[in-house]
């Protein structure tokens, strides 16, 4: 059995507020379980996915919070190619970078997370890999833009984060979870199917309730990554300044060439030529 995990850590170790972390098991192609969406510190997650974890097939963890920074201050390249696409939709990126105290300096607790996880970080490898434990970075934001009718257009990001309430939008909120609850199927994930779809029926969201839905837009990166073809994907960023994984329409593919060539960073390991 493969399995997939969702992480929404949120960056840090609040215990006022945590991530949330979710997880699907595939069986000879057919889903064979399901952990609904939790709400977990650092230490939760690790211990969550050490007890799910396949024994015989491959795991692959789907963070959401960048993986990779190697850069002092600003924003590592892969986030300013990001950065213009999430613009132009109507969100805004944070930056990454060394100088941000318990997010991403020294003591900060991704960096114990990701020692104590000891996860394979090579994303094509996780890709094909039949066992194993792999880590990979996604960002649930951008994604929506491929994974969701009507996500991809000027100024056309959802607004479902319930802590922004000027701007919070509760149709927004349902449209996410359908969406989710869409792709969920035809992945053949019935039962996070049901969850997203139960989820986007909250009456009055808070923000937990949007952590442990990003945790299940994560797993959908994950499973999207193995499950479909190589070309429904996009690898953006390297290893070594800083990358994510996500689904890639053609539109959103078309849109991040040109920031990509920019700032002269990699899509699928080549940076687009002049």
């Amino acid at each position: 059995m493969d399995i997939y995990i969702g992480f929404d850590s949120a960056w840090t170790d609040n215990l006022k507020a945590p991530g949330a972390i979710c997880a699907v098991g595939i069986e000879n192609g057919h889903p064979a379980r399901f952990h609904a969406p939790q709400l977990v510190s650092f230490d939760q997650a690790l211990t969550f996915i050490q007890k799910v974890r396949s024994d015989s097939g491959a795991t692959l963890v789907a963070l959401d919070q960048p993986t990779v920074v190697p850069n002092l201050t600003s924003m590592r390249p892969v986030e300013r190619v990001a950065a213009s696409l999430v613009s132009w939709l109507g969100g805004g990126v944070q930056p990454s970078n060394r100088g941000r105290e318990g997010m991403f300096c020294n003591a900060s607790p991704i960096w114990r997370f990701l020692m104590a996880l000891s996860a394979e970080e090579r994303p094509e490898q996780a890709r094909l890999a039949p066992d194993g434990l792999y880590l990979m970075e996604v960002f649930p934001a951008l994604a929506l833009a491929s994974l969701g009718d009507g996500f991809f257009g000027r100024l056309s990001a959802p607004k479902y984060n319930p802590d922004r309430r000027k701007t919070f939008r509760l149709a927004d909120w349902v449209r996410v979870a359908e969406s989710a609850a869409q792709q969920a199927h035809l992945l053949g994930c019935e039962e996070l199917a049901e969850w997203c779809r139960v989820a986007g029926k909250t009456a009055r969201p808070q923000k937990v309730h949007q952590d442990k839905l990003d945790s299940a837009l994560c797993v959908l990166i994950a499973l999207h990554w193995r499950l479909r073809p190589r070309e429904a994907s996009l690898l953006l960023g390297d290893l070594a300044t800083g990358y994510m994984v996500l689904p890639a329409s053609p539109e959103v593919r078309g849109y991040l060439t040109k920031p990509a060539r920019k700032f002269s960073v990699a899509i699928d390991g080549v940076v687009p030529p002049s």
